[in-house]
């Protein structure tokens, strides 16, 4: 079951149970998967690394948006926003630990023959391709500059 499709019957299941926030969440990705595809075009498909990248993209607006409530004092939209990040969150990939994620940028360094601070450049590109959906480019930038520097 590719996601936009557990999406559809996540939403179906949403409206079934009544539940408002985890319906607008929802709501927000099927809008979200529709767009992607109208895009590309009629014939086309979104790939699972697609579809994850629109989720990631998703859960980052409303975590940015949460943050921005907070910041104004403005509790009940803050509650809002990140609830249905919360729920939006599910349909990702688990998030590696720490140390899965430099044994896998430690290869990537050998494998590009990275040696300073200065080859961040030349080690972020693989690192954010092979790690796409498994972890958050800060986190792999961090562990990335720690590694060489």
């Amino acid at each position: 079951m590719s996601l936009t499709e557990k999406i559809a019957s996540d939403l179906m299941a949403a409206m079934k149970a009544k539940d408002k926030v985890s319906l607008e969440a929802i709501r927000a990705a099927k809008t979200a998967f529709l767009l992607a595809h109208s895009e590309k075009g009629s014939e086309s498909v979104l790939t699972p690394e697609e579809e994850i990248k629109i989720i990631q993209k998703l859960v980052k607006q409303r975590r940015e948006s949460a943050q921005i409530y907070k910041d104004n004092n403005r509790p009940e939209l803050y509650e809002k926003e990140t609830t249905e990040a919360d729920v939006l969150e599910k349909y990702l990939p688990v998030k590696m630990s720490v140390e899965e994620l430099s044994k896998i940028v430690r290869s990537v360094i050998d494998r590009v023959g990275a040696k300073s601070p200065s080859d961040l450049g030349k080690v972020m590109g693989p690192a954010m391709k092979e790690l796409a959906g498994k972890a958050d480019g800060k986190e792999i930038s961090a562990i990335v500059k720690q590694l060489l520097g």
